[in-house]
């Protein structure tokens, strides 16, 4: 009898960034296609799934993710970051038109090198609410600045017009994917310290090691990974 497979990976994704920058609005945005603009505060974590093909060196791959919303409000922090080590990469979101949110894009990030998987996890820096020109406070050069001083990819962001939220997204995805592949398929890795596991699940059919042609690989909550793709 054959095995239904219903994706080649799944990853969790998580969504961060101080209260009410519009992570559960762009959330919504890129798996559903809409504008929400009556959500209250998220209390502790939400997640929501997506299901695409991601292509490369001419192979389709079933994609499955899991991306995860998570509280910005101080008094949940503590309780989200339990969620923080089974991820495996993070979208960190300000809000452009509030200086704070962007100062803490800071603190967020030490909270990831403590809690993440390895010291240096894929992150996306998103400036949300770029349709609201008048209102912007911070400029595309300072937040272009920020992202280059600490090697993120940089992206603007709209939760209310979709633009460039699936973008956000696919950029992750494409590192942690590429991360993946030579994580797997290099002879050596690099050692970086504390590094802790790349969690990466697959769904195929041996539910062990690669098949022939490296499609399917499995890395069960990161269990058979010992060092983290750094640099």
């Amino acid at each position: 009898m054959s095995i239904s497979i219903e994706y080649d990976y799944l990853f969790k994704f998580l969504i961060l960034g101080n209260s009410s920058v519009g992570k559960t609005s762009f959330l919504y945005q890129y798996t559903d296609g809409v504008f929400r603009s009556n959500f209250s505060s998220t209390v502790g974590v939400d997640f929501r799934e997506k299901r695409m093909l991601y292509k490369t060196n001419g192979r389709n791959y079933r994609v499955h993710l899991q991306c995860w919303d998570t509280s910005g409000q101080e008094r949940f922090r503590s309780l989200t970051t339990a969620f923080y080590r089974d991820a495996v990469g993070f979208l960190l979101v300000f809000d452009l038109t509030n200086e704070k949110s962007f100062l803490e894009v800071v603190y967020w990030m030490e909270q990831l090198k403590i809690h993440a998987y390895c010291d240096c996890p894929d992150i996306v820096l998103v400036g949300n609410k770029m349709d609201m020109e008048r209102q912007r406070i911070i400029t595309e050069v300072r937040a272009r600045h920020f992202a280059q001083k600490y090697n993120l990819p940089y992206i603007e962001t709209s939760a209310v017009t979709g633009e460039n939220v699936k973008q956000a997204f696919d950029i992750l995805l494409e590192l942690v994917m590429n991360r993946l592949e030579n994580a797997v398929f290099r002879t050596k890795l690099p050692t970086h310290g504390n590094s802790r596991k790349l969690s990466a699940i697959t769904n195929g059919p041996n539910n062990s090691n690669a098949n022939a042609d490296g499609k399917n690989i499995t890395i069960q909550h990161a269990k058979d990974m010992k060092k983290c793709a750094c640099g």
